[in-house]
Formats: C-alpha cells, sequence, structure tokens
C-alpha cells in the first residue's frame, strides 16, 4: 500500500482549505460551517449553499472529511448532517497552511506586507 502524501493534495481551492479550517475545531454540520467561514473572515468569504456541498462531497470522496453517522447534539435536528476531519483531513490541511505561510513569508521579504524587514 502507498503511503499518504498530503501534498498530493495540494494546492487546495480556498473554498475546500475554508471548509477543512471551519472543521479543525470539531464536527459540524453544513450551516455551522457556512456560519463559521462567514464569522472566521468578517464576511469577507460568504460560501453558498451548492458551492458548499458539491466541495463537501469532494472532500468526503477523497477521505479528508468524514461524515458522522449520528448527531453529536441529542436535541438536533435529525435530518442535519454533521462532517469531521480526518487524519488525512487533518494532514492535508497541516500542508496547505504551512504552504500558504510559505507564500506569506515570500511577500513579507519582499516588502509586500506590512512587518516586512527593511
Amino acid at each position: 500500500m502507498d503511503k499518504f502524501r498530503p501534498e498530493t493534495f495540494l494546492p487546495l481551492t480556498p473554498v475546500a482549505f475554508e471548509i477543512l479550517l471551519a472543521l479543525a475545531d470539531g464536527e459540524r454540520h453544513g450551516y455551522g460551517i457556512l456560519q463559521e467561514v462567514e464569522f472566521r473572515s468578517g464576511g469577507a468569504v460568504s460560501l453558498h449553499a451548492g458551492t458548499l456541498y458539491r466541495a463537501l462531497a469532494r472532500l468526503l470522496e477523497s477521505d479528508l472529511i468524514d461524515e458522522l453517522s449520528e448527531s453529536p447534539d441529542a436535541n438536533a435536528d435529525e435530518r442535519r448532517r454533521y462532517y469531521r476531519l480526518t487524519p488525512s483531513g487533518i494532514a492535508v490541511a497541516r500542508a496547505e497552511a504551512a504552504r500558504l505561510e510559505g507564500q506569506v513569508a515570500a511577500a513579507r521579504a519582499r516588502r509586500l506586507l506590512k512587518g516586512a524587514r527593511v
């Protein structure tokens, strides 16, 4: 069996990375993911339901997220589907964050961002 290599998934689409970030704190249902992305971005990123669910389907197919068989909240609407990161999803999210960190460091080194060394 081949060893899992997170870098083969990179670069992630912005939508996929936003979803993985939203799930980094724990499981959420689809609407909860939408809310988290919008809140964390200060409203700069707003996903539409169709975009979200297509991306969730791709992430499920790639085994980066799982759909929970039962709701973590006993009082929740049973129609809601909850998602969580898989170990592979965590590894890919970390690899993408490191890739982006490298790009930000390069931009800083070229004085394109505040805080750049002069």
